[in-house]
């Protein structure tokens, strides 16, 4: 049997997941990074996009926003603004926020309003393309 941790995923919403599991891939503004038992204890920033959760040998797929993740030798906490398992994502909505955030970087903006746009963009796609993989995985 694999060597496991506790994996926590917490919004400002709910508890969205707390079990052991034996691996985590998600993003960072650096870049990918994969967490498994064991790791260097550290705080990184999370970046919005696909999480990979390995539970019992099986991946399953979720879409989460920005935050931050404290990995621990035992446990593993993220705190995200979001956080969707692909059977929550509402497609239609997400399609429609892709058409607006895509409308509004067409246009004269701000600094501000660019980089909110971005985000907008960057989260309708994230939920587009994990809501592409809806495969069900452990519960």
């Amino acid at each position: 049997m694999a060597e496991t941790f506790e994996l926590e995923i917490v919004t400002p919403d709910r508890k969205f997941f707390n079990d052991q599991v034996e691996m985590v891939i998600l993003r960072t503004p650096e870049g990918e990074m994969g967490i498994m038992q064991g790791h260097i204890p550290m705080v990184v920033a999370v970046d919005i996009g696909p999480i990979r959760i390995k539970k019992d040998g099986e991946w399953r797929e979720a879409v989460i926003s920005e935050g931050f993740m404290e990995i621990k030798q035992e446990k593993t906490v993220i705190l995200a603004d979001t956080a969707e398992w692909p059977e929550e994502i509402d497609i239609n909505r997400a399609r429609a926020a892709r058409e607006r955030a895509q409308e509004r970087l067409q246009s004269k903006l701000s600094y501000i309003e660019y980089v909110r746009s971005q985000t907008a963009l960057s989260r309708a796609l994230a939920r587009l393309k994990v809501s592409g993989h809806n495969k069900r995985g452990f519960q």
